[in-house]
């Protein structure tokens, strides 16, 4: 049973230290589940690592936190070669499709070679949710800010763009990632955003922006526009999973 409408979960959080495996997926993911409105069976969670070079380590990893998760897991992988015949096909039989991080821009760019993109988009129309952790947040939106070309972060522009907005990631952790976002929103780089501290997401329905979530006690989420006096963030309210 999809979700009724097209929805994106997008993170900073949803994977933690395991305990009994190296990676276990926490109560963030587990949101994404529920939204996909999954009952009497497992949820069929299909994993995409492309933002590591389909890492055989990482995959492995994840595969075995779904596994423990008690999801019917599947994976997309693009290197060497795509592990599939038909892309589009593997994405609309899944209740969720969970994208880890790492390179944005490496990541949309092997998505666009490989014709990810459009089955992705498919996908989400069809309602399977869409959603991940930190470039498996940004590359929902038109751009967020990322360590893909190095050390001192850049902004990628060139986002999926399946909501009209931008997204900050690792918001409260790494010193970098908020005073830049509110800069490249506000010199108009990108357009105005959602930012996520690490364990807070943020949920679209279709293009809409429905609610901030998160899995801990602590983490926010904020909008980040500009006004006539220039750059403002507005903590939201957060529901707490």
């Amino acid at each position: 049973m999809p979700a009724d409408a097209p929805t994106i979960l997008a993170t900073s959080g949803g994977i933690k230290p395991g305990r009994r495996t190296r990676l276990a997926f926490s109560a963030m993911t587990d949101y994404a589940v529920d939204l996909s409105g999954t009952t009497g069976r497992p949820p069929r969670v299909c994993l995409l690592a492309t933002a590591m070079g389909d890492d055989r380590a990482t995959l492995l990893y994840l595969t075995e936190a779904a596994q423990e998760r008690g999801f019917a897991v599947s994976h997309l992988a693009l290197f060497p070669m795509p592990n599939v015949d038909d892309v589009t096909e593997l994405l609309l039989a899944q209740d969720v499709v969970w994208v880890f991080g790492g390179s944005v821009a490496g990541l949309l760019a092997m998505w666009r070679l490989h014709g990810v993109d459009a089955a992705l988009h498919a996908a989400w129309q069809a309602g399977v949710v869409l959603t991940g952790v930190s470039a498996g947040s940004i590359c929902w939106h038109v751009g967020g800010t990322t360590d893909s070309f190095g050390p001192d972060l850049r902004p990628v522009t060139d986002g999926l763009g399946f909501v009209p907005f931008s997204n900050g990631v690792h918001y409260d952790s790494e010193e970098q990632r908020r005073p830049l976002f509110q800069s490249l929103v506000g010199d108009g780089t990108l357009p105005a955003g959602y930012a996520t501290d690490d364990g807070a997401g943020v949920v679209y329905r279709g293009t809409e922006f429905v609610e901030a979530v998160a899995e801990n006690g602590e983490a926010a989420a904020y909008f980040v526009t500009t006004t006539g006096n220039g750059v403002v963030e507005t903590r939201l309210d957060v529901r707490r999973l």
